[in-house]
């Protein structure tokens, strides 16, 4: 059986793929900060899989060096989801940059020194948003200039992550080289298997479903559902076509808030307000607001992304819109309701 270890099991993402992963029939080592989380992170995948003995856990941070050369061995791919994401805008950029830049770069010396055939790297849309200063297509040749002033410290760490990775692939040793493929997903909605509503994606269906989001933003993209995610980061593991390349994956077409909002109001979520924030209005408040401050190179524009060559090499259809945010809402709801 073969073994991938995946970094940040213990995230949204993270879990997901670690499910899609059991179901194609291979072992998961999962890395976490805490090895406390590892009796929780089980419960949660056991509900929808027999984990006995296909799932072990390890410890790894990554600022830190220990523990990434025993977590490689004996795997034969990795997923490296780990990266971090607080809903703020930080005071210091860094706190970003810094472990996702190292992260990567710990994670691809390891598993090069590991002999690990290939890795599938976590990035994102706000990776190809060039200045983020207007409405733009985005396909697998673009890129983020983290030099603009609309560009977030967020996409600043997701860029710079990815762009390292690529020159670690391009520099390292040719004998038996180390396999890259990149998966760009838009905003990643869909179930939550862990019933944790802390995370941007979960926090924001809650707040609706509430009643506590008044006003949404004017801002348009493809939208991403983590099921899908998790679903092409597995079959990028094997597919031959896939080495080297980054792959956006989410909807066909792009899908404003006020639309998802919309599906919600209309399928009995009576308290989801559709109510659109004036533009002018949420790009003076990102001056002096911390949260409004990371979507200031969304407001107002409509990001179109090319999801065909992730379609055409794992022929896979995208989940339809209306599906996911459904699915979401009815997941939020249940944890909301048991609380």
């Amino acid at each position: 059986m073969k073994k991938v270890l995946v970094t940040g099991i213990s995230g949204y993402i993270g879990q997901h793929c670690a499910l899609e992963l059991l179901k194609q029939g291979y072992a998961v080592r999962g890395s976490v900060r805490n090895m406390a989380k590892k009796d929780k992170i089980t419960g949660d995948l056991s509900k929808d899989f027999d984990t006995e003995g296909k799932l072990e856990f390890c410890k790894l941070d990554l600022l830190n060096d220990a523990g990434w050369d025993a977590a490689m061995e004996g795997c034969d791919y990795v997923l490296h989801v780990a990266s971090p994401f607080i809903n703020k805008e930080p005071k210091d950029e860094n706190l970003y940059i810094k472990p996702a830049v190292e992260g990567t770069q710990r994670a691809l010396k390891a598993a090069k020194k590991a002999g690990v055939k290939r890795m599938v790297l976590t990035s994102s849309m706000v990776s190809m948003l060039g200045d983020a200063d207007e409405s733009i297509e985005m396909n697998q040749s673009s890129w983020t200039n983290v030099h603009s002033k609309n560009v977030s410290a967020y996409a600043k760490s997701k860029t710079l992550a990815e762009k390292s990775a690529w020159k670690f692939i391009k520099e390292q040793d040719k004998p038996s080289p180390l396999e890259l493929v990149v998966v760009n997903p838009g905003p990643v909605f869909g179930p939550t298997l862990s019933g944790d509503l802390s995370g941007a994606s979960m926090g924001m269906y809650r707040d609706l479903i509430l009643g506590k989001m008044p006003m949404l933003p004017q801002a348009s993209i493809n939208m991403s559902d983590v099921r899908d995610i998790a679903k092409i980061h597995v079959l990028a593991l094997e597919n031959e076509a896939a080495s080297g390349q980054r792959f956006i994956v989410g909807t066909e077409k792009p899908y404003s808030f006020q639309e998802m909002a919309q599906v919600m109001k209309s399928n009995g979520y009576d308290k989801v307000s559709t109510k659109l924030a004036p533009n002018f209005l949420l790009k003076l408040m990102a001056n002096f607001n911390r949260d409004l401050k990371s979507m200031r190179g969304f407001i107002g524009k409509t990001y179109t992304a090319d999801v065909s060559p992730a379609m055409k090499t794992f022929d896979w259809k995208p989940y339809d819109f209306k599906s996911t945010v459904l699915d979401t809402a009815k997941s939020v709801q249940q944890v909301i309701d048991n609380k």
